[in-house]
């Protein structure tokens, strides 16, 4: 196996002889299947089951017919503005960007390239090595425990940043505010992240630690919670020095990140707070029946203050049920590496009639 890999590696070289060094060095991240054919549920990639409110889709509309033939505001002034009206912020502590992703790519290359590693979970959102290879960044990855949550005594240690998302993916499992406070408070060389793109589903969000610690930055999505997977936008909070190193990357690399489409979505979806309040409340319910349900079939699952769950069943292996489910047009997440989560499946939380006829199906197949 060895052997053929090298001759791989060998072939690739001759066959990309133009690509920089660094690109064979990469291992990008691989996102969850997006398939073609009919599928009966779509589980496997977190997405929220309800749409955007009325508001957003007509603030989409009415934008479509407007100005799409100038460039947008760069600094989505607007946007900005909303957002720190609702979290009791001043605007120069908000920052935007083409999803959290893209704001996670600038933090690593404005506040995380150090001579110390950065510190991130062993199992954790896998984004965070791959922008380490591609930003040639120094990282270490420190075990979660026996039980799968993210142990913080053990980030009290030299290094150049510290990132995990709250609460963690792939397990969902929370981490309480005080404990990331107390984290903060014990590491104030550098900048704590905290990703929060799963935050509003029965999580605490740091957000509101951000005036009191200039060594913080949060990060959130509008992808889940405000269902705009599609139009790709993000939001950061941190202390103004350090949304400055964010702007100096951002205005070096595309000065204009947000579309319009996306900024007039964004100020609507942050607007509608019913609506937000209603499909939240509406998931963690439905997310509560499929636990207790799961486990009524003898499945073990991870607490979760996520829009997923990840669980596994006390005698069957996961891959057998990934295969049984997606030969019933079931998509849910398997993750072969590392190791130790090989029998966990994450399922996405849909509907509460989604998750019903999940529940069929599941039962039907073991």
């Amino acid at each position: 196996m060895r052997i053929r890999n090298l001759q791989n590696i060998e072939l690739l070289k001759k066959m990309n002889k133009y690509w920089s060094e660094i690109v064979e060095k990469l291992t990008p991240y691989t996102p969850g299947e997006q398939p073609k054919d009919k599928i009966l549920l779509k589980l496997n990639t977190n997405e929220n089951p309800y749409g955007p409110s009325k508001k957003v889709l007509d603030a989409i509309k009415l934008s479509v017919k407007q100005s799409l033939r100038l460039y947008p505001d760069p600094e989505s002034e607007v946007l900005k503005q909303t957002i720190a009206n609702y979290y009791n912020l001043s605007k120069s502590k908000v920052f935007i960007g083409n999803g959290s992703d893209e704001i996670l790519a600038f933090i690593f290359q404005a506040l995380l390239k150090k001579e110390d590693p950065v510190l991130f979970p062993d199992i954790t959102y896998s984004f965070y090595p791959a922008y380490c290879s591609l930003y040639d960044v120094k990282y270490k990855k420190i075990p979660l425990d026996k039980n799968f949550n993210i142990d913080l005594k053990k980030y009290v240690l030299n290094n150049g940043g510290i990132i995990f998302p709250n609460p963690n993916a792939p397990t969902g499992i929370p981490k309480k505010l005080v404990d990331i406070e107390n984290l903060i408070k014990l590491n104030q060389n550098s900048v704590v992240v905290i990703d929060e793109a799963y935050v509003d589903f029965g999580t605490e969000s740091a957000v509101k630690l951000v005036n009191q610690y200039k060594n913080l930055v949060v990060t959130q999505s509008f992808s889940k919670s405000r269902s705009l997977a599609g139009i790709r936008l993000g939001c950061a909070f941190a202390n103004e020095d350090l949304i400055e190193a964010l702007n100096r990357v951002k205005n070096s690399f595309n000065s204009y990140p947000v579309d319009r489409l996306a900024q007039v979505a964004g100020v609507e979806a942050i607007k509608d707070e019913d609506h937000f309040n209603e499909i939240t409340n509406k998931i963690i319910q439905a997310r509560i029946f499929l636990e207790k349900e799961l486990l009524l079939m003898g499945f073990s699952t991870l607490p979760s203050g996520a829009n997923f769950i990840f669980t596994k069943h006390r005698s069957i292996d996961a891959v057998t049920i990934f295969k049984k489910l997606r030969a019933s047009g079931v998509i849910v997440r398997h993750f072969e590496k590392p190791e130790r989560i090989s029998q966990y499946l994450r399922i996405t939380v849909g509907t509460h009639e989604e998750m019903r006829k999940f529940v069929s199906i599941l039962k039907a197949k073991i």
